[in-house]
């Protein structure tokens, strides 16, 4: 049986109510040249929100803390490049941040996408599942503006 592998992603919303994303070059394992959330594996013994957070600032040079992020959601994904079912926990924020705050980590580009266009883009298979249930939930109309 293949090792579950876990990982924590994060939506950040901005003042106009438009969601950061990640748009992923030909290098990475799972999705490559896909649109997705900003976010990746954990550490040995990370928990969950203190990996979304270093995660975070390694992708784009943002640093928050704790209190500055909610959980959205908690899924099981499979992944076909591991073979594995794996555990996601997303987390979500507002933020006044643009796209000149961002320092691109990794990935082609992090830029924050009008909600209309987000879910029209070619998505990994997490932001398929997380973006349009995040659109529909209280958490985003409480987040946006």
């Amino acid at each position: 049986m293949a090792a579950v592998h876990r990982f924590a992603t994060v939506i950040l919303v901005d003042r106009r109510g438009w969601l950061l994303l990640q748009e992923r070059d030909e290098h990475p394992v799972i999705d490559p040249e896909k649109w997705s959330l900003c976010g990746g594996h954990l550490e040995p013994g990370e928990d969950y929100h203190a990996g979304a957070l270093r995660e975070l600032e390694e992708e784009t040079g943002i640093r928050m803390t704790l209190d500055h992020l909610e959980l959205f959601d908690e899924l099981e994904l499979f992944h076909e490049a591991y073979g594995s079912h794996d555990t996601m926990q997303v987390f979500a924020g507002a933020t006044d941040l643009t796209d000149a705050d961002i320092v691109l980590g990794e990935g082609r580009q992090i830029v924050f996408v009008d909600p209309a266009h987000a879910v029209t883009l070619d998505l990994s298979a997490a932001a398929i599942r997380v973006v349009p249930a995040f659109l529909d939930s209280a958490l985003y109309r409480r987040l946006r503006p």
